[in-house]
């Protein structure tokens, strides 16, 4: 087969690539995009009218599997695998525990479809504030932060080579080529336009969120939720005349087969009638350069052949691990590329996720917890400076309630007591008193009374937190998979316990509660989650950095990274929104060369 050539190739269809490929294609650009998911389409896609989604897409009904892996502490274990998450044996991500031990997981990654883990997330969907972006300058004078001895935080700290005024008006195209609902009034983040759809009715169940944080003299405001409420013209996407219909917890807990949740698939690639040359399920396995300029992507088809593509300009959006672990095997494949693109030993350092936690009770009255999206009610009061500075943070964060937890019992055998995806399987069948009338309470408290809250926090970069290649360990093409050492820093524990208080006084204050608790990923079995940013962080010093302002790997000409490994910092939000927002920013100044 002849080599084809092609303007742009971008690797990955998720919050990273798809807002790029969106923005050159309307502009006249011819990309190729390559997903190692399938497509899956929604009703009104599919010729039959039947969508392409299982209704619980993270969670698999097929036969018990065992670890293979040979040499990792979970050899033998029990498992279960969906179809838009990679099978463990075939292509683990592989974890250092804090006991040296190596565990394989499926932990990080966002999920192998088309429209990555925009098509499974909730939605949430905040901008970072102004501060987020200026860590460093935040931090630089202050002598009054907590569990910081060594001095990590002004040393580590980051500010964004862009300021919020230069990603601002990307937030604002952001919200409106995505669809998002929510309200801006209360909200610590400037906007220059709203683009928001107006919110549904709240859930009943979250009146005592609101109640919590008028107590406490919170402003809140309506979380941002990638959901369509009223017909969506960019997309060409309609709604319900009966707009309420659209409240299901399906719609952001899982694959939404109606497409009213704005993954990127419904809202920025399938309104691409030419341009995009879409190719599902091609996995990328690595890069070829002539000095400064990638000449060749390499990848195999859905038959499994191998096959080759010669870009002007690839852009690399994998979602952080595996985009720094395809530029990592490239530079296996030849020792110049790994000289440029790794020359000061950053490439896969400061690996990055989000300090988060909450607290949940039981509340006075049941509600119909199905009926709801993911999130009703949030608030910035702890990302405000004064209040960071009164607790002796380096940051903040954001804390929104979690309405939806819990709504449904699908899979719930799986899932009871079982936070890590690696052991979600696992569920009540291991708490025996779940029988008879425990089952019945259980029931009764969780699926109509359980109100959670929860923050998302800046974590403290580390060097030592980061992505690497494994030394023994292949995925079923014969490439060694990532490993990923991470640590919690000492400040980190003291920011999620002072934001889990936050949380429990919401609920306290809300109501006559029953068995508020409170806690953070800290203390759960957690440790990578799927918010993966930093490895390949962006900057103004080469010598600090390993992309430039633009996104830019230094040393090449026409090799981009898009994702979240851009982020010097995790911001105090969930991040789709931003990397979205970052996207499009990239594709300007790509507009500007191409």
């Amino acid at each position: 087969m002849p080599e084809e050539e092609a303007e742009v190739v971008v690797i990955g269809s998720g919050a990273g690539g798809a807002p790029l490929a969106h923005a050159l294609v309307r502009a006249g650009h011819r990309v190729v995009m390559l997903e190692k998911g399938p497509l899956l389409r929604t009703q009104q896609q599919s010729p039959d009218g039947l969508s392409d989604f299982k209704r619980d897409e993270t969670f698999a009904t097929g036969a018990e599997k065992k670890i293979k892996v040979v040499g990792v502490a979970n050899e033998g274990e029990s498992y279960y695998s969906s179809h838009v998450e990679p099978d463990l044996n075939d292509e683990p991500h592989v974890y250092r525990g804090e006991d040296g031990r190596d565990r394989v997981t499926i932990e990080g990654y966002t999920a192998q479809v088309v429209g990555g883990g925009t098509q499974l997330y909730g939605g949430v969907s905040p901008r970072f504030t102004p501060d987020d972006l200026r860590l460093r300058s935040f931090n630089e004078d202050r002598t009054d932060l907590r569990d910081d001895p060594g001095g990590d935080v002004r040393r580590e700290a980051r500010d964004w080579p862009i300021g919020y005024d230069v990603l601002e008006p990307y937030y604002c195209r952001a919200e409106e080529l995505v669809g998002v609902n929510g309200t801006r009034d209360g909200q610590a983040k400037p906007a220059s336009a709203d683009h928001y759809q107006p919110p549904l009715e709240p859930n009943p169940i979250s009146a005592y969120v609101r109640d919590g944080m008028d107590a406490l003299g919170m402003r809140h405001y309506r979380t941002p939720l990638a959901v369509i409420t009223r017909d969506h013209a960019p997309s060409g996407r309609t709604v319900p005349q009966d707009t309420e219909s659209i409240k299901t917890a399906f719609v952001n807990r899982y694959g939404d087969p109606l497409g009213f949740k704005s993954n990127t698939w419904v809202s920025l690639l399938a309104p691409l009638a030419d341009g995009l040359d879409l190719r599902a399920n091609c996995v990328v396995t690595h890069l070829e350069a002539d000095g400064a300029q990638v000449t060749r992507v390499h990848y195999r088809d859905p038959a499994g052949h191998a096959r080759t593509v010669r870009p002007r300009v690839v852009v690399v959006a994998c979602s952080a691990i595996e985009s720094v672990r395809l530029l990592q095997l490239s530079g296996r494949y030849a020792p110049a590329f790994e000289a440029r693109i790794n020359p000061n030993g950053l490439l896969g350092a400061y690996f990055l996720t989000h300090c988060f936690g909450g607290a949940q009770c039981i509340v006075p009255e049941r509600a119909d917890k199905s009926k709801t999206l993911d999130s009703d009610w949030a608030t910035d009061h702890c990302a405000r400076p004064e209040w960071i500075r009164e607790q002796g943070l380096w940051a903040g964060g954001v804390i929104y309630n979690n309405t939806s937890d819990g709504a449904l019992p699908i899979s719930l055998a799986r899932t009871w007591h079982a936070m890590d995806m690696d052991n979600m399987w696992k569920g009540y069948l291991q708490d025996t008193g779940l029988v008879g009338d425990g089952f019945e309470d259980y029931l009764e408290d969780n699926f109509g009374r359980r109100l959670s809250v929860a923050f998302m926090a800046n974590q403290v970069p580390q060097r030592e937190n980061r992505i690497s290649l494994h030394p023994s360990v292949k995925d079923k093409w014969g490439r060694p998979v990532a490993y990923i050492a991470k640590t919690w820093h000492g400040h980190d524990r003291t920011l999620m316990r002072s934001l889990a208080e936050q949380c429990r006084q919401i609920l306290v204050r809300g109501g006559e509660m029953r068995d508020v608790s409170s806690g953070s990923v800290e203390n759960s079995v957690v440790r990578i989650a799927n918010h993966v940013l930093g490895g390949a962080r962006f900057g103004t010093d080469r010598g600090d950095s390993v992309l430039d302002p633009e996104c830019r790997a230094w040393d090449f000409d026409n090799l981009y990274v898009t994702d979240g490994a851009f982020m010097p910092t995790s911001g105090s939000a969930n991040p789709t929104l931003t990397i979205e927002a970052n996207s499009f920013r990239v594709a300007d100044a790509l507009l500007g060369r191409l």
